[in-house]
């Protein structure tokens, strides 16, 4: 099944999916802070809605830290 453009997110997309600011994602690209992945298309940043999921994966807390 081809899900097309739904699964490639822009900035506004991505963070609200991540329950972040846009303006966090630009923070986070520009200073390398996370492992995220992205596209740039010419000055246009898109994200997959995959890696997105797989970040969210890869930073699951399973107990509080101490």
């Amino acid at each position: 099944m081809d899900t097309g453009e739904r699964d490639i997110l822009n900035s506004a997309e991505a963070a609200e999916y991540l329950r972040v600011t846009p303006h966090t994602l630009a923070i986070w690209r520009s200073e390398k802070r996370y492992d995220l992945p992205f596209v740039r298309i010419g000055r246009f940043v898109r994200y997959r809605r995959e890696d997105l999921r797989r970040f969210i994966d890869g930073h699951m807390q399973t107990r509080q830290p101490l």
